[in-house]
């Protein structure tokens, strides 16, 4: 049976996710779940990727993001976050075979409140999996790089987000 198509909105807000092959803990380690962050800024830097939260598991992650103009900035990005954090981590375990389980799956978002419903579905998957008690605890999600922007390496688009959970001053 044939694949579902993929079809391109333009400045569509996408919930994406992806799962390890198996469900297997490929990302026990945090240097994995880092490095796949890290790949995520790249993706970010190449090509113009609009990343609004983000959550590394143990063995999926979560990804919310807009997509661009072309239609190319989503899928160029989970390609190369894909597939260097497989190579990398094959190459490090010795490993050959799937690092995904499939292809990743993407859900239209509607801005404004369910944007922000799934913004805390997203922040809280691991608060509910019971591995911590609150979102802060864990290092390699939007809410701690929300709370706290790295310096160095901003994934998090925080104005495009404000913008789109319909956060406006009001003067």
């Amino acid at each position: 049976m044939p694949r579902a198509n993929r079809y391109h909105i333009p400045g569509c807000v996408w919930h994406i996710t992806h799962r390890c092959h198996k469900k297997d803990f490929l990302f026990k380690f945090a240097r994995d779940r880092r490095r796949w962050i890290r790949w995520l800024f790249e993706a970010k830097k190449r090509y113009g990727l609009s990343i609004l939260n983000h959550m590394v598991t143990f063995n999926h992650i979560h990804l919310l993001v807009v997509d661009g103009e072309d239609g190319w900035t989503i899928p160029r990005s989970m390609q190369l976050v894909a597939g260097r954090i497989a190579q990398e981590y094959n190459q490090r375990k010795q490993r050959k075979g799937a690092f995904w389980e499939d292809r990743y799956h993407a859900t239209a978002v509607q801005a404004g409140k369910h944007l922000a419903q799934c913004m805390v579905y997203i922040d809280f998957n691991m608060v509910r999996a019971g591995v911590v008690r609150h979102p802060s605890e864990w290092e390699c999600c939007g809410y701690t790089a929300i709370q706290n922007p790295s310096k160095r390496y901003q994934v998090i688009d925080r104005h495009r987000a404000a913008e789109l959970l319909e956060l406006h001053s009001q003067r």
